[in-house]
């Protein structure tokens, strides 16, 4: 029987997956029904009729129960009536075949078990397979769309928090006094700026999740549902063979049956697939809704608009985000077709098989038709992503990448201190944290990247990037803008409240990024680290050295009121016992209190460093030696000694008080090299690195700990002996 119009489960059943499913798997659990209906009936057949009229009537009441069901479903849309699908048709010709016949031969009952019954259970158990793969992709597919409206969620929450920052930028603005108004304006402006960069990225999220949204509904779903379809009528394809089968080997034994078996043949072909799907389909149709867009929502504390913010700073964070994703789309693109290739070729595979034309298994083949799809899916993700960003960008402001010379940035580690020529602060990390122009040598931290001005002069000699830096770094620290606000304050760099401990105790910028440990060996924060991205509250601030004041003149030697020569590398770090050490063991080295020495390795976060007392090398506590900066302090005046900022905990002023010489006695030492505890972090949620210096994370995930945060919201964990970055506040120590 020909069917006019062939149904789609994906075009007409839209969100339907659930029923759907339901469906197919009742179709399949009934193929047992049928394989141990023939199991049965081998049995009976030799006890000849009386027991074949009680099977028939048997089965006719399984039949009366589960028709409905297996017609239009659990829950049809449509009641019924007294219809039937055409497999229920079918079979109910087969029973009433069976109630003809009053006797059966040995060699029939046989062939019913090892021709029929067999085969359906081996086929009930493929179809299943089959079908459990369907739910674990379908709940694969429902697992990405909840991460993206998660991350759409994630990324409104950070939009409110930068909003509040704002707000609280403004009111410290208001009340601040008149000698510190112009710096708590510059704060309040460059907040701004960051607010109205985090809001245009909320904005392209919602346009990404809603495109993600759209492909899920009308390109993932309905796919799903076809192949279930195709599953169903598969199953009702093999049954019908099945049965031409019994038909077959039937009519073959019995011989006063053969009218009645031809005409059983005669019906099982008409039982077309499609009439099953059709019947389904017209009784479950229903009205769907389509999830509304999602919408920009203002934050609750800094009432805005939906337009994206094209001020210059912007401009310049939107055309980098351009020209990045311009860049990577023909290579999504590409990636894309490639991979709808291989699914095409993967589901020519599958038709061969069903055709006899490949003797490959089926199951293994969906499974690896579903892993492919994933594949793709991903990196067709990747590409509207891209596309949507490229259209939400120049619909509004134009393609700004047009003219731009972008600079050549590479990841970068920076072994000496480092200043962002954006910010102005310093970068620091152990892995990389930056990057530099290979061509004009621009210097910036990985979050300042696409806050860059796309002005790159081109390539440079070594002495025009000398020149270069001292103008950027100039422009970078230059002093807040006059009132008239002629000057640009994007590029200056955050006060931060270390900076404002650097301008009271007028510390040099020469300290190294390893100079200062605390006691227990773990890298603490110095006076120069940069901020982290999210403002948080001074109570739970990261933990910072003891800052003293200095001692009284008349305990400063003569030679510490002379500035230090400046160190021509970085292997020329000084520093200065503050406390007498021994030697406990080999290795170690003893020198006296307040004996200066070179410090050839630095705490490596065991508490312990290398260092050179005259011709003599060996490991003394971290906690003992005040790192001393590399370069003198130009504002120290000939009253003050070189620093106040040391790495121990314990105050100088305590070690001289009462006037007398007191003997100091150190701080508790630190296990020696390689028997320090490991730390370990857990992850608290999933996050795919965007760099090669970072680790992705899966939630639940652990890490060795190395550096549980620098100042820049980034920590640094070890997996599988490599050391690499992850965000600090994805994880937490265990």
């Amino acid at each position: 029987m020909e069917v006019d119009i062939a149904p789609q489960f994906g075009a007409e059943l839209k969100d339907g997956f659930k029923n759907v499913y339901a469906w197919v798997a009742g179709g399949i659990a009934w193929l047992d029904d049928i394989q141990q209906f023939y199991r049965e009936r081998s049995a009976i057949e030799r006890e000849y009729a009386a027991k074949l009229s009680a099977l028939a009537k048997k089965y006719y009441e399984k039949k009366a129960r589960k028709s409905s069901a297996l017609s239009v479903g659990e829950t049809p849309t449509v009641t019924p009536g007294s219809l039937e699908s055409a497999s229920m048709t079918t079979w109910g010709v087969q029973l009433s075949t069976l109630e003809s016949r009053a006797s059966e031969h040995d060699q029939f009952a046989t062939a019913l078990v090892s021709n029929i019954a067999d085969p359906i259970k081996h086929y009930a158990a493929r179809y299943e397979e089959l079908r459990k793969l369907h739910a674990d992709h379908a709940a694969k597919l429902e697992k990405e769309r909840d991460s993206t409206y998660a991350d759409l969620r994630k990324m409104k929450g950070k939009y409110d928090s930068v909003c509040q920052e704002v707000e609280n930028r403004r009111k410290k603005t208001e009340g601040a006094f008149d000698h510190g108004k112009q710096k708590a304006r510059n704060a309040f402006e460059q907040q701004q700026a960051e607010m109205r960069n985090v809001k245009n990225t909320y904005i392209i999220n919602i346009n990404v999740t809603n495109k993600q949204k759209e492909m899920y509904y009308h390109e993932y779903v309905p796919e799903l549902l076809d192949s279930l379809q195709d599953l169903s009528e598969t199953r009702v394809t093999k049954l019908n063979s099945i049965w031409t089968l019994a038909a077959q080997v039937e009519t073959q034994t019995l011989t006063r049956s053969t009218e009645l078996l031809k005409h059983l043949s005669s019906e099982i072909p008409r039982n077309n697939p499609l009439l099953d799907s059709m019947m389904f389909v017209r009784h479950n149709a229903g009205p769907w809704q389509e999830p509304a867009d999602f919408q920009f929502e203002p934050s609750p504390v800094w009432l805005d608009d939906g337009s994206i913010a094209t001020d210059e700073a912007a401009a310049v964070f939107l055309r980098n985000v351009l020209t990045k994703s311009k860049a990577s789309l023909q290579e999504h693109r590409r990636e894309l077709e490639k991979k709808r290739k291989e699914v095409e070729n993967a589901g020519k595979v599958r038709q061969n098989i069903r055709e006899g034309k490949d003797k490959r298994d089926e199951v293994e083949v969906v499974r690896a038709i579903f892993a492919l799809q994933e594949s793709m899916h991903e990196v067709e993700r990747q590409k509207v992503t891209a596309e949507v960003e490229v259209s939400t960008i120049t619909s509004v402001v134009g393609d700004l990448s047009l003219g731009a010379r972008s600079h050549n940035f590479k990841s970068q580690t920076f072994k000496i201190p480092t200043n962002c020529d954006l910010c102005g602060d310093r970068i620091w990390g152990l892995s990389a944290k930056g990057f530099d122009c290979k061509d004009c040598g621009y210097t910036c931290h990985s979050k300042c990247e696409l806050k860059v001005p796309a002005d790159c002069p081109g390539e440079q000699t070594k002495e025009e990037r000398k020149k270069l830096k001292e103008e950027r770094q100039k422009s970078a620290g230059a002093a807040p803008p006059p009132a008239n606000g002629n000057t640009a304050t994007a590029n200056m760099p955050a006060l931060s409240r270390s900076d404002t401990v650097n301008s009271m105790n007028t510390l040099s910028s020469g300290y190294s990024a390893t100079a200062h440990r605390s006691i227990s060996g773990g890298l603490t924060p110095t006076t120069e680290e940069a901020p982290a991205p999210e403002a948080k509250p001074a109570a739970t601030a990261p933990r910072r050295n003891r800052i003293v004041a200095p001692p009284p003149a008349q305990y400063i030697k003569s030679d510490e009121l002379e500035p230090l020569p400046s160190p021509t590398k970085s292997s020329d770090q000084k520093g200065r016992m503050l406390y007498l050490y021994q030697a406990a063991s080999d290795g170690e080295l003893t020198v006296s209190d307040g004996r200066d020495v070179t410090i050839l390795e630095p705490d490596d976060g065991s508490g312990w460093m290398k260092v050179r007392a005259g011709s003599k090398e060996g490991l003394v506590p971290a906690s003992y030696v005040e790192v001393l900066p590399l370069t003198p302090p130009s504002s120290f005046s000939t009253n003050r000694p070189d620093s106040t900022y040391s790495a121990s905990s314990v105050s100088i002023t305590g070690s001289v008080a009462g006037g007398g010489t007191i003997k100091k006695k150190g701080p508790a030492v630190a296990p020696k090299r390689g028997a320090k505890k490991l730390k370990y972090v857990e992850a608290l949620y999933d996050y795919t690195a965007q760099s090669d210096a970072e680790h992705s994370m899966s939630e639940g995930e652990r890490f060795v700990l190395i550096n549980m945060e620098a100042g820049d919201g980034w920590a640094d964990v070890e997996k599988d002996g490599v050391v690499r970055s992850v965000p600090g506040n994805y994880i937490q120590q265990v």
